[in-house]
């Protein structure tokens, strides 16, 4: 095939392919790690011996510890965001923005329960990162339904909102305050119909 004579006369092109087998393997046993010891328990050296790769691959990849926990949040944020942006509704496109609004709240505190663990350990790296990428795209879908409600300053309705969805947030009332999925979801429901009875006033 000429993809197969590409990759053997062209030797970025093997490297890519190296890179992103390596790229593959580190995240899932970093993954592995955080789901069978926790987050504390994450370390450049642990990942490499599970991968079975060089502490010098994880670097070139990640830079250090705290790029390979934000790697591993937007890895396991891949799926939610097609979910959000294309998957069916009412979480995706195609219902009315006030239901695709309560879907959104809902299925972010339910991810917890699966993605908690690295969503808050990248977070502790010192603090939400709020320019961040994925904060920004959540930031911006919240912001269009809000909108679509009829919400009069939708920016800063995105922000209350993504605030609560914090992950740190989320697992400390989960974990601490023993807060049930139920209960949030609940408060997120009245948060989000706080804002709409606002708009329908304005």
């Amino acid at each position: 095939m000429q993809g197969e004579g590409l990759l053997r006369v062209a030797g970025d092109d093997g490297e890519r392919t190296d890179a992103a087998r390596n790229r593959r393997l580190l995240l899932a046993a970093a993954a592995e790690i955080v789901a069978s010891c926790g987050p504390d328990k994450l370390t450049t050296d642990a990942v490499a011996r599970r991968a079975g790769l060089g502490k010098g691959t994880v670097f070139r990849r990640f830079g250090n510890r705290a790029g390979l926990m934000h790697a591993l949040a937007d890895e396991s944020g891949r799926s939610f965001q097609e979910a959000f942006m294309a998957g069916p509704p009412p979480l995706g496109p195609g219902a009315p923005p006030l239901e695709r609004l309560i879907a959104f709240g809902e299925a972010s505190i339910e991810r917890m329960r699966f993605d908690g663990q690295i969503l808050r350990a990248a977070e502790q790296q010192g603090g939400p990162d709020l320019e961040h990428p994925t904060q920004q795209l959540i930031r911006l879908h919240l912001s269009v339904l809000l909108r679509g409600v009829g919400v009069s300053d939708p920016e800063l309705g995105a922000y209350q909102l993504a605030a609560f969805l914090n992950a740190g947030l989320l697992m400390h009332l989960q974990e601490n305050r023993g807060m049930s999925n139920t209960r949030l979801a609940s408060s997120w429901r009245v948060l989000v119909a706080g804002l709409a009875a606002d708009a329908g006033d304005a």
